[in-house]
């Protein structure tokens, strides 16, 4: 059984390495891929791009590049190393999207962690760094013909991991840019709760930068490390079917990543795990692609 468009991101499946997710992915139906740079580092860019390539799999986006808002020039000067080889392996798996989870504050002393006493807590600084250095990657990723896909994270992870928390304010950034170099990702977890979330996808489609649709649910109570708190499609809160349909009515046509951090999850059976997700994306997110 094949489901039109539906894209298995490696995070989904967590505990599979990477030639084991692709033919987990390929024996269930999914159409595409989209990896993590952990697991394609045990395996190597080349050798995945080829089992995606000879198990008929399109590679979606790779995660992830970002974590931009350093101030100290040594820092700053890595993460410019780290992004431009993120890109270069984008580029190698033929994942014309790298996502981009942007960086935290200064203060963060580690994710979910508590604040530095004398950290760094500005804010619009942080803000403006991300602004200033995908400024300087976008030359790099277009002479690779690689989009710099800005992901707006939930306002819970705004002071460790990403400093960008609304669609719109990704918008922002990306439409400095040409709409081929620089785009966002959608992704139902993060943004769900935006009242302007009907008018920022029309923006984004109006504008040519929606660069990924992701999709997994907000289940309650959330985890202790709030990042593992998604679920399954449809054992949480999110309209899926209205979201769903504004993604479509703003003309995004490309692959839809599942993406689920859950450690309940991860241990489930491969199989088990796999047609889950299947089931659950022919029942409520096909219905609203065309």
């Amino acid at each position: 059984m094949t489901i039109n468009r539906l894209s298995l991101n490696t995070a989904t499946a967590k505990n599979l390495d990477v030639p084991t997710a692709i033919a987990a992915a390929a024996r269930h139906g999914y159409q595409a891929i989209g990896f993590w740079r952990d697991r394609v580092a045990e395996t190597g860019v080349e050798r995945t791009a080829q089992l995606a390539h000879d198990a008929g799999l399109r590679v979606s986006s790779l995660c992830r590049g970002g974590f931009m808002t350093a101030a100290d020039p040594d820092a700053i000067a890595w993460a410019l190393v780290d992004n431009k080889a993120a890109i270069d392996e984008a580029a190698g798996l033929g994942a014309p999207e790298l996502v981009m989870v942007v960086g935290g504050l200064l203060a963060a002393s580690d994710f979910g962690g508590p604040a530095l006493p004398d950290g760094d807590r500005d804010l619009v600084a942080a803000r403006q760094r991300v602004v200033d250095r995908v400024g300087d990657l976008v030359p790099y990723a277009q002479d690779r013909g690689v989009r710099l896909a800005l992901e707006p994270m939930h306002p819970i992870f705004a002071g460790d991991r990403g400093v960008l928390s609304t669609l719109g304010q990704s918008l922002d950034i990306a439409e400095a840019f040409d709409p081929a170099a620089v785009g966002v990702v959608i992704d139902t977890y993060h943004v769900w709760w935006d009242p302007q979330l009907a008018t920022q996808i029309a923006r984004a489609g109006h504008s040519g930068r929606i660069s990924s649709y992701q999709v997994s649910d907000w289940v309650l109570p959330l985890d202790l490390d709030t990042l593992n708190s998604r679920g399954f499609m449809g054992d949480g809160y999110i309209d899926f079917a209205t979201i769903t349909s504004w993604i479509e009515q703003a003309g995004y046509s490309g692959d839809v990543e599942v993406e689920i951090f859950n450690k309940e999850i991860w241990a489930l059976p491969a199989d088990e795990l796999l047609s889950t997700v299947r089931d659950r994306f022919a029942r409520l997110i096909s219905p609203y692609l065309r």
